[in-house]
């Protein structure tokens, strides 16, 4: 193992000095067969025809597969279930905060994407194969990161397309929906340690606000007003004698975490908040309106939402 990234430091030394000595802004050639690219960490000249897709992140990897593109590696850690028919044959390279560039070497990638805080290894990245990071700032940002995801990659009209049926959907909800105006939906997670409250500019509450659907006032709080009053963006936590605000005409509610320990621990925290007093008064538990949800609803793309979507008509349109 001490061999093998010995000689990927020296091959990688090499690459920077070749690149170096030609002058260009990556590996994908003259501006002929590529597409120069302003990006998070500089300029990148994408390639117009590439083949071999290694993305760095789960974000990453669903806009790609969402734009109609087929990566050949991502990095599977951090991926929720709603990917995993997405990954049949498609490699390992290991954690999405640092993924392995000895196993992305080793795939000849000719073209990396991933986010921003992959910029600690831009330049070793970028000496492998073109490589374009996007800024995401938080989860409600993802349709604006998919869209400047197509456009670098030439599948802007791939993106319009998705984001055209994603929109044909939620007016179809809405339709079927037209009894039920007005109607709070609210959004909670169960942390280990925390409840937490899902606001209005979250990955899923832009679902919720694209869907038609009203947030209790709570909740219904933007990204900007969330960051100067909880210093978070998309969610805050509150405390047990504070459970009134979690209450809504529905509560769709999450414990998912990253480790089966953390995931164990919230679960047990559910169960604890089920049979507390505070708990059992509100009116979406009162009247059966309580549902518990994949980890999806963190979100992280199209992929993501349409299965927000799914659940929407589930327990909304079905279930009303």
């Amino acid at each position: 193992m001490r061999r093998r990234s010995c000689l990927l430091a020296l091959f990688l030394l090499a690459l920077g000095l070749v690149v170096g000595c030609q002058g260009r802004t990556d590996l994908a050639g003259t501006v002929e067969n590529c597409t120069p690219i302003e990006h998070a960490a500089g300029s990148s000249c994408v390639p117009k025809a590439f083949e071999r897709l290694v993305t760095l992140d789960g974000m990453s990897f669903e806009d790609a597969i969402a734009s109609g593109l087929a990566p050949v590696a991502t990095s599977f850690s951090g991926l929720v279930g709603h990917l995993e028919e997405h990954l049949v044959g498609v490699e390992n390279v290991g954690q999405a905060g640092e993924p392995n560039l000895e196993s992305v070497l080793a795939l000849k990638p000719d073209l990396i994407l991933g986010l921003d805080h992959h910029q600690g290894i831009y330049g070793q990245a970028a000496q492998i194969a073109p490589t374009v990071l996007f800024a995401s700032e938080h989860s409600g940002q993802w349709k604006e990161r998919f869209k400047r995801v197509g456009e670098a990659l030439g599948q802007a009209e791939a993106v319009e397309q998705t984001m055209d049926a994603y929109y044909a959907r939620l007016a179809d909800f809405k339709a079927q929906m037209g009894h039920l105006q007005g109607l709070k939906v609210s959004v909670v997670r169960i942390y280990p340690d925390t409840i937490n409250l899902y606001l209005r500019d979250s990955f899923c509450g832009t679902v919720l606000q694209d869907a038609g659907l009203s947030r209790p006032a709570a909740q219904d709080i933007g990204a900007e007003e969330a960051i100067a009053r909880f210093d978070n963006p998309i969610q805050t936590s509150i405390s047990q004698e504070l459970l009134d605000q979690a209450d809504g005409d529905v509560i769709f509610l999450w414990t998912g975490e990253n480790t089966a320990e953390a995931a164990e621990t919230a679960q047990e925290k559910l169960q604890t908040l089920q049979q507390d007093p505070l708990w059992q008064q509100l009116k979406a538990v009162q009247q059966g309106r309580v549902y518990v949800v994949p980890s999806y609803w963190i979100g992280s793309g199209a992929v993501a939402a349409n299965r927000v979507i799914d659940d929407l008509f589930t327990y909304l349109v079905t279930h009303s």
